[in-house]
């Protein structure tokens, strides 16, 4: 858990794990298309076309990108596949301000003090700037991830509110698979302090942690098998447990 290997990782059917500097995002491959998870960082779209070379596709057969919520790490490639593949890009609508300016995001610490504090966090964070970090473009995107409605999305998505993270972060739950795509809601790596097992991220990029805390109810109620996070290693312990353990250690 701790080396945070870039590459594609088959994780479940039909489901690859893209990861590059820690940061993840997942292509799946659904009866009515194909749906990224998440965009990563700007220098993952080698390891994307990776991934959908496998599987004989290319970016112009992404058929959209839901986005757990709107932070840089995120958004990093929705620009270019909006722009040269016209792939549109989904959000819940208290996260679209943020998509569009994915740097401005509150938090509830500084951000400068955590590397001082947890220096094994370092080298992590310059991979992550190394992958592009500094330079991502914001996105329009369509604010209509709208959780508690009937129908699920494309892919059978179905959106789960769980804001803290950001105001509007969702995590997605795709219950015929028993996957939780949890997004920043819950990690098992946190790029801030460089702990692994499940938890919150830092408050260095939390804008509520008491409302982040309190999201892990709705995240442990999906009992889903498989939590698939924004950033860490698969946790196949079940969501429940993963919430349970999140709460247990708190945040930073």
């Amino acid at each position: 858990m701790t080396r945070n290997p870039d590459g594609v990782f088959p994780v479940a059917e039909g489901v690859l794990r893209i990861s590059r500097a820690a940061v993840n995002c997942y292509l799946i491959d659904a009866d009515d298309g194909l749906v990224l998870v998440d965009a990563g960082l700007p220098r993952t779209w080698p390891l994307l076309r990776d991934a959908l070379s496998s599987i004989g596709r290319g970016p112009g057969d992404v058929a959209a990108v839901y986005l757990t919520h709107g932070h840089f790490d995120h958004v990093g490639m929705c620009d270019r596949l909006w722009h040269d593949h016209h792939v549109p890009v989904h959000v819940h609508d208290k996260d679209l301000a943020l998509a569009r300016h994915p740097y401005r995001y509150a938090h509830e610490r500084p951000r400068f003090t955590y590397p001082v504090r947890y220096p094994g966090a370092l080298p992590v964070l310059a991979r992550m700037v190394a992958a592009g970090a500094l330079g991502v473009h914001g996105v329009d995107a369509q604010g209509d991830v709208r959780p508690g409605e009937d129908a699920p999305l494309r892919g059978g998505l179905v959106p789960v509110a769980s804001p803290g993270h950001t105001y509007g972060h969702c995590a997605f739950h795709l219950p015929d698979r028993g996957l939780l795509f949890s997004g920043d809601a819950l990690v098992t790596y946190d790029p801030y302090t460089g702990r692994t097992g499940p938890r919150v991220v830092a408050r260095a990029a939390t804008a509520d942690a008491e409302s982040a805390l309190a999201a892990l109810d709705a995240l442990a109620a999906t009992a889903a098998g498989v939590v698939l996070p924004g950033h860490g290693e698969p946790f196949r312990g079940g969501a429940p447990d993963a919430a349970a353990r999140a709460r247990a250690v708190g945040i930073d």
